[in-house]
């Protein structure tokens, strides 16, 4: 089994920023796939970003490319979504999740992540 456990949600101004940080441990493989995906009140679970096991391959939703950046330090078992410039509409539960093979272009689907972190809390004022 692996556990994630992602922090460092809060409430930031419209055109702030935050860094989520998601920490791995357990059965735990450098060469998951690491996403981040988000749930706003009412709405389903969307895929925000990922990145592949080496970090070399990343993926992003339209609505964030250019604000937000995913990175990982597998040293440290770390996966960090910096987001930039937020919109309210960025209001989410944010939720990291893990695939349970190596995956090194990860997948966007979240049927393909088998591990997940329990959400943390993003909200944008306007």
């Amino acid at each position: 089994q692996v556990q994630l456990v992602a922090s460092g949600g809060g409430l930031v101004q419209a055109g702030g920023s935050l860094r989520l940080s998601c920490v791995a441990s357990g059965r735990t493989s450098t060469t998951y796939a690491m996403g981040w995906f988000r749930q706003a009140p009412g709405k389903e679970r969307e895929f925000v970003a990922a990145i592949g096991g080496t970090g070399s391959n990343t993926q992003y939703t339209d609505s964030v490319k250019g604000r937000f950046t995913i990175s990982r330090d597998n040293a440290k078992n770390t996966v960090y979504l910096q987001m930039n410039s937020l919109k309210p509409e960025d209001t989410a539960v944010y939720s990291c999740a893990a695939t349970s093979t190596s995956r090194y272009y990860p997948p966007l689907n979240l049927r393909e992540y088998a591990y997940w972190g329990q959400g943390t809390q993003v909200t944008v004022s306007s």
